[in-house]
């Protein structure tokens, strides 16, 4: 019982209890220093009115997070617990931070620079912001392949059948890091969307890797603080980004919880359970991807582009068709649920 409350209850308080706390004097500082949210013109209607909120709120989420990890970590040291006691307490929590914390700081240079723009120029351009997360999730892989203290496996397998080894395993660990951040980045278009996506998920992740041990691979106990400690920092944040929100997380949040989720799962080998708890965040985000191609290829071949949605990712098409934002949010996070339920369920049978 110890072992779990350190791992579960304690990180998910202490992040909790920090972000709600640290949250009024962000939100202040971001509302003084004009950091509001831009909003598209061909968005949903309903959103024109949010122009303005405060953007970056993901500084609450990673101030809670580092708190949370950072209390766990003391905890299990000063009770002598771990599960996996050669890999040392907190040796594969700070790469894993670095990597998250790297990944916020992108975002939220990004989030200065759309909403203050230089020579006109808002954000940075897709291009050379996707090869930056590219770069730190290769530097974080490899961490994994060479530095790792106790060595990594690169072997990824469903029901104990090998499906990826070797070197097309470092490819698909970079690959799902910086895709699944920016699927978590992407379903961050809505009041609480990815707040409360986040916490099923995360929350999940750790129940399902304590409860069910013996799955996996052995990792250092305080990432598993870690992700329960997302978990409070989300539930926190949703206290000020629940509609009408005061706040969003900007790329600022998104990608650096979008980095830190797949890659706590690769560390443990836990990949596919974090690919079905996050299945919402993967649809959402390709849904994306499918109405970029399908526009793109019916213009070659007709000269004039369609949509396969009325507006991409698909939870505005949802919205376009006349759900209140509310609901699109409250039944994409049951079936996050389900999703969590079927991830459980597939971990309890030793599938992934």
């Amino acid at each position: 019982m110890p072992l779990e409350f350190a791992l579960t209850a304690l990180p998910f308080a202490v992040a909790f209890v920090v972000s709600l706390l640290f949250g009024p004097g962000v939100i202040d500082m971001l509302k003084r220093r004009r950091i509001g949210q831009t909003i598209q013109a061909d968005g949903p209607e309903s959103h024109k009115p949010k122009a303005g909120t405060p953007t970056m709120g993901g500084l609450i989420i990673i101030a809670g997070v580092l708190v949370g990890a950072l209390v766990t970590a003391l905890a299990l040291d000063s009770l002598g617990l771990s599960i996996a006691p050669e890999t040392g307490i907190g040796r594969d929590l700070l790469p894993v931070i670095i990597l998250a914390v790297a990944y916020g700081l992108l975002g939220m240079i990004d989030d200065y620079l759309t909403i203050h723009p230089i020579n006109g120029v808002r954000g940075i351009a897709s291009k050379p912001k996707a090869a930056v997360q590219i770069l730190i999730a290769v530097a974080f892989v490899m961490w994994l392949a060479i530095a790792k203290p106790t060595g990594f496996m690169p072997l990824l397998s469903v029901a104990g059948v090998p499906i990826l080894s070797g070197w097309l395993y470092w490819i698909f660990a970079v690959v799902f890091i910086a895709g699944m951040a920016n699927f978590v980045n992407i379903t961050d278009g809505l009041d609480g969307l990815v707040a409360g996506l986040t916490a099923i998920a995360a929350l999940t992740f750790v129940v399902s890797t304590i409860m069910i041990p013996g799955t996996g691979a052995a990792a250092d106990l305080t990432i598993y603080g870690l992700m329960s400690a997302i978990s409070g920092a989300c539930v926190a944040f949703l206290w000020f980004n629940a509609n009408p929100a005061k706040v969003f997380m900007g790329d600022t949040g998104a990608l650096a919880i979008g980095a830190a989720l797949p890659a706590v799962a690769i560390l443990t080998h836990r990949e596919i359970l974090l690919i079905i708890i996050g299945m919402v965040f993967i649809l959402d985000g390709l849904s994306t991807a499918l109405q970029w191609a399908v526009f793109k290829y019916t213009r070659i071949r007709t000269g004039t582009g369609r949509r396969v949605f009325k507006k991409s990712p698909v939870h505005h098409h949802f919205e376009m068709s006349g759900w209140p934002e509310q609901t699109v949010v409250v039944r994409f996070w049951v079936t996050g649920i389900v999703a969590a339920l079927v991830a459980f369920s597939g971990a309890a049978f030793r599938i992934w």
